[in-house]
C-alpha cells in the first residue's frame, strides 16, 4: 500500500460516511508520515509552519483516532491505516451480497446499478467557501499573502469574479491563528452586505467585539486590539454612501504598528477602481498601504489535479479526452472547471 492509496482510502471512507474529506494539507502530513519524515521535513518540504504541522498533525490523529475507532498516532500511523485497509477487504461482502438502500427499493422494481450510485462531487459552489474541507490549491499565494502580512504590509487580492478571492479571504482568516507571528483577530466583512459607512462602522464595531463607535471613540477602542481585517467586494466602496474619507481612515488604522492590517479583495487594481486621489499622484489611499496579490485561474497541473481529487472519491474516471476538454474550455476558472465537471459527471451517471 503506498501513500496515494492510502490517501484515496481514507478520503473515500470518509466520504461515505458523510465526513469532511482531508484537506491539502492534511494530505501532505499524511504523504509525509508515510515516507517516514518528521514534522520539521514536513513543514519544510510544504513550507508549513512548524508548530502548525505538528498541531495539524495531531488533530488528524485523533480525528482518524475517533472515526475509525482505533488507536492511531504518528509513530503507528502507516501500520494502523494497513491494518484497517486490509480488514474492510476481508469483511467487505461480494457485490451480489450488497443490498440497496430502501428509498431506492421504494423508488423502483428495475435492477440498479449501486456501484455507479454516488453523489456527484463536483456540485457547483456560489459564492464563498469557507469549509477548509472543500478548499482547494492556492498554497502559494497563502504563502506569500502570510509572508506580506507578516512583514507588516496589507494586502489587496486582485482577480476576476469567481476566481476564488472571497474563499481565499476566508481561509486566510481560518488560518490566522498559525500563521500570523503576531496575534491578531481575525474579523471578516463582506461589503455587498453593508449599505453605507455608518453601517460599514456597525458591522465593525459588531465583528469584533466593542461598543458601536467611530472617529475618535472607535479610536480608543481599538487602541489595546489587533484586528486582521478581511474586506470582501470592496468595488462596493465606490457606491453611493462611501466616500474617500472612509479609505483614508482605513489607511490611518492601517500604517505600520497601527491596530488593523488589511486583506482586501476586488476585481481590479485599487488605484484603478478608486482613481479619485486628492493631489496627482492618482495613488488610491488602500493602494497606498496595500500590496497587490494577482489571483490567477488555475495551470492545467492545478486544474487536473483538482478533477484527480475530487473523481478518487468515487468509482468513475474521466478520459484523457474529457479532461483536456474540461481543462480547455474552462480556462483554469475555478468556478468554471466546476460547473463544466459537474456536467460531465451527471452525463458519466446516465450513461452508466
Amino acid at each position: 500500500m503506498n501513500s496515494k492509496e492510502a490517501l484515496e482510502f481514507i478520503n473515500r471512507r470518509l466520504w461515505e460516511n458523510s465526513q469532511p474529506v482531508l484537506t491539502e494539507a492534511e494530505e501532505a502530513i499524511v504523504i509525509g508520515i508515510w515516507q517516514g519524515n518528521g514534522y520539521e521535513q514536513i513543514a519544510a518540504q510544504n513550507c508549513f509552519d512548524y508548530q502548525y504541522t505538528r498541531e495539524l498533525g495531531a488533530k488528524l490523529c485523533k480525528r482518524l483516532k475517533e472515526y475509525f475507532n482505533a488507536e492511531i498516532n504518528k509513530r503507528n500511523f502507516k501500520k494502523q491505516i494497513e491494518y484497517l485497509y486490509g480488514v474492510e477487504v476481508e469483511t467487505k461482502p461480494p457485490k451480489s451480497e450488497m443490498s440497496a438502500p430502501p428509498e431506492l427499493l421504494q423508488q423502483t422494481s428495475t435492477s440498479v446499478d449501486f456501484d455507479n450510485l454516488t453523489i456527484n462531487p463536483f456540485i457547483p459552489q456560489q459564492g464563498r467557501i469557507d469549509n477548509p474541507q472543500d478548499f482547494f490549491n492556492r498554497k502559494r499565494e497563502i504563502r506569500q499573502i502570510f509572508e506580506v502580512l507578516n512583514s507588516g504590509s496589507s494586502v489587496a487580492l486582485i482577480g476576476a469574479e469567481g476566481i476564488g478571492k472571497s474563499s481565499l479571504l476566508s481561509q486566510i482568516c481560518q488560518l490566522a491563528d498559525t500563521h500570523l507571528y503576531s496575534p491578531r483577530q481575525p474579523v471578516f466583512i463582506d461589503l455587498n452586505l453593508v449599505e453605507d459607512e455608518d453601517d460599514f462602522y456597525s458591522a465593525l464595531c459588531y465583528e469584533i467585539g466593542i461598543p458601536e463607535s467611530k472617529g475618535t471613540r472607535l479610536d480608543r477602542h481599538l487602541k489595546s486590539r489587533q484586528i486582521l481585517l478581511a474586506l470582501d467586494n470592496v468595488g462596493k466602496m465606490t457606491w453611493d454612501g462611501f466616500n474617500r474619507g472612509l479609505r483614508d481612515y482605513l489607511r490611518g488604522l492601517a500604517e505600520g504598528k497601527a491596530p488593523l492590517k488589511l486583506v482586501l479583495a476586488a476585481n481590479e487594481s485599487l488605484d484603478k477602481l478608486f482613481n479619485d486621489s486628492w493631489d496627482n499622484t492618482k495613488t488610491s489611499p488602500l493602494a497606498g498601504v496595500c500590496q497587490e496579490e494577482i489571483i490567477k485561474p488555475w495551470d492545467e497541473l492545478t486544474a487536473r489535479a483538482f478533477i484527480d481529487t475530487r473523481l478518487a472519491m468515487t468509482s468513475i474516471r474521466f478520459t484523457e479526452a474529457d479532461i483536456n476538454q474540461l481543462v480547455e474550455d474552462s480556462g483554469g476558472h475555478p468556478r468554471r472547471l466546476m460547473q463544466l465537471c459537474y456536467r460531465m459527471y451527471s452525463r458519466y451517471l446516465e450513461d452508466g
